[in-house]
């Protein structure tokens, strides 16, 4: 069977993260996506990460695999046709670019438009496309700590602290994927293309979306708590004799069981402890006596009277450990995937399983440019000595 999204074709000219991320989606499942980068030195994430063998990075191998490189120059007027005749035959435009910098070289949703009215224009930026803040500068950290992300992240009393992963960058990727097979789908029905605005500071706002219902119904400002959880407790890390646990006591009932399996029977029916409300009133006199409970034992014995009884519990693993995970192995999370010039690689699979048209890592990263003439062929239809026409003219860098 046919992948989801073949037929789709995507021209990408986004750059770093977000939009990266949100491409590799779109093209795990299908898509045809032509990655266009500036002559020179390309995408600035080529120069991010480990360098491998041949001249890649691993931060970029993991992130574009699948995807079809070019190198187009934009602000070239041969260059700028060229992009807008290859978008009379795309179906989608992806950009990460300042809000407004494309307009300012004519190759914005309304001139794209008037080409191809059909063409689906997915912009992410860091605070919209429009707005007092529309026009900063924004990488991820930026808008972790705009959007408060930072201010509940961290170890309590302490001054907030960063995500470990891009959050505010792969939220955007996700959300502009979203938003293009929405759009996608909306094109099915009426013909007609949209542009779609994609804003690293609402994805930040939608994962803190409970946290801020809390403090506006409340008047409470959130603050770090380490591992633990406002809306939920015992819900945090734990001591024990030998490796830290994690603990997830997700409801009354399970509260009713765990009370018991570790020796603490009176707590259920203790009146400072007996509801999530009241737990969390007295927090500050429930945790330290768990914390005392969990260090009599080792981690292996807690886990295994936890999963005896079906208490949510996992360890706390370092990536080494995750690579070598057993439930990872076993479903194949991990592929390897053999690049022409890193040799073979592991890297993390798709995460979206569907059982008839399932996604896939089929092609490597590309080198820069790599398969610019065969993309001027195949899409516009250019001859060779048209396409040396381009090159010669500076189009092509």
């Amino acid at each position: 069977m046919q992948l989801p999204l073949e037929g789709i074709k995507v021209l990408d000219l986004s750059h770093a993260l977000a939009g990266p991320f949100c491409s590799t989606m779109l093209a795990d499942y299908g898509a045809e996506v032509i990655k266009i980068e500036p002559p020179g030195l390309g995408d600035i994430a080529r120069a991010w990460g480990t360098p491998l063998p041949g001249g890649a990075t691993d931060y970029f191998v993991s992130l574009h695999r699948n995807k079809k490189g070019m190198v187009l120059d934009l602000k070239h007027p041969q260059g700028k046709e060229t992009f807008l005749r290859m978008a009379e035959r795309s179906d989608v435009v992806l950009e990460n670019y300042r809000a407004g910098a494309l307009a300012r070289l004519g190759l914005d949703y309304e001139t794209a438009r008037k080409r191809n009215p059909g063409i689906i224009y997915c912009s992410i930026s860091g605070f919209g496309q429009d707005g007092p803040y529309r026009d900063r500068p924004a990488l991820d950290l930026i808008l972790q700590a705009e959007s408060g992300m930072i201010s509940v992240t961290g170890e309590a009393g302490g001054h907030g602290a960063r995500a470990g992963v891009s959050i505010a960058d792969m939220t955007a990727g996700m959300n502009a994927a979203f938003g293009i097979l929405l759009a996608l789908r909306a094109k099915e029905k009426s013909g007609i293309g949209q542009a779609i605005d994609v804003s690293m500071m609402e994805g930040q706002l939608a994962l803190l979306g409970t946290m801020i219902g809390n403090y506006c119904a409340t008047g409470d400002v959130p603050k770090p708590m380490g591992t633990a959880y406002k809306a939920l407790l015992p819900y945090q890390t734990f001591r024990t004799k030998t490796r830290d646990l994690a603990l997830a006591v997700g409801s009354e009932k399970l509260w009713r069981i765990f009370c018991p399996v570790i020796g603490c029977p009176e707590l259920a029916d203790d009146p400072r402890f007996r509801t999530n409300g009241e737990r969390n009133r007295n927090r500050e006199s429930l945790i330290p006596r768990l914390q005392q409970v969990f260090l009599t034992r080792t981690y292996e014995e807690w886990e295994g009277l936890f999963t005896t009884n079906g208490i949510p519990v996992g360890a706390i693993n370092n990536l080494a450990q995750v690579v070598e995970h057993p439930q990872v192995k076993a479903r194949g999370s991990i592929v390897e995937i053999d690049h022409p010039r890193a040799g073979k690689l592991r890297v993390v699979g798709v995460p979206v399983r569907l059982s008839a048209t399932p996604g896939s890592i089929r092609t490597p990263s590309p080198a820069l440019g790599e398969h610019t003439i065969e993309v001027l062929r195949d899409v516009l239809g250019l001859s060779a000595p048209e396409i040396d026409a381009l090159r010669t003219a500076g189009a092509l860098g």
